[in-house]
């Protein structure tokens, strides 16, 4: 009887190697920023029309019972996109991390900058169990409550400042370290900026105009033209 031994080391260099990374992390970013945007038209779709009902809380869910189909759109638009957010945060925190400093905190700064945003989509859909089947029946709201509603889901979720702060780490990045293509440093640090602007400013809510558009643009950035 022969006996066969086996060379690990040639196993081991015979195994495919791993050294490319996927970019499925890039795709669900791809896929966040479009739920993103998703979310804010939909919060938009379902506005009431604060002109003719504007002080008078019966009419304000009156007008918002008509839009059931806007907000359960903005239901699922909003859960999934917070969802998907943290698996983007933590693939950029990584892609930036191969590159930086050692001991560099803007990976870290660009990823608990989106959890901030998925948080607040969290907030921001939270009620929506509580209201969204009670505009079936006006009569067992309290009115009051349920004005106080539309105006939740017209804030809240549009608190995309954490993204402005991923921008703005993702474009020091980019722009001091190399550790991102620089076209995607100016488009975070524009983006970024104005996002955060927008978030600090009185009117916070505009950050959710910009905050999912950078996501958008930046995503795609690191699935199609992303080299390493």
């Amino acid at each position: 009887m022969t006996s066969h031994t086996v060379d690990t080391t040639t196993l081991r260099t015979t195994r495919p190697s791993r050294s490319s990374t996927s970019r499925a992390w890039a795709w669900t970013g791809v896929a966040a920023g479009a739920l993103g945007i998703a979310s804010i038209q939909s919060s938009l779709a379902a506005s009431v029309d604060w002109e003719a009902t504007a002080g008078d809380a019966g009419a304000i869910v009156a007008d918002a019972a008509g839009k059931q189909g806007a907000f359960l759109a903005f239901h699922v638009t909003t859960t999934l996109c917070l969802l998907l957010l943290p698996v983007f945060a933590l693939g950029l925190a990584r892609r930036l991390d191969q590159q930086a400093p050692v001991g560099s905190l803007l990976g870290k700064l660009a990823a608990w900058g989106l959890g901030l945003v998925s948080a607040a989509l969290l907030l921001g859909s939270g009620l929506d169990t509580q209201f969204l089947f009670g505009l079936s029946d006006t009569s067992m709201l309290v009115p009051e409550s349920g004005a106080f509603y539309t105006d939740w889901v017209a804030t809240i979720p549009w608190l995309w400042l954490g993204a402005g702060l991923s921008g703005l780490a993702l474009a020091v990045a980019a722009l001091r370290h190399a550790a991102a293509p620089r076209w995607i440093g100016v488009v975070s640090l524009v983006l970024g900026a104005l996002t955060c602007l927008a978030g600090i400013s009185p009117f916070q809510y505009m950050a959710g105009f910009t905050g999912p558009l950078w996501l958008l643009v930046v995503a795609l950035g690191f699935a199609l033209g992303d080299r390493r």
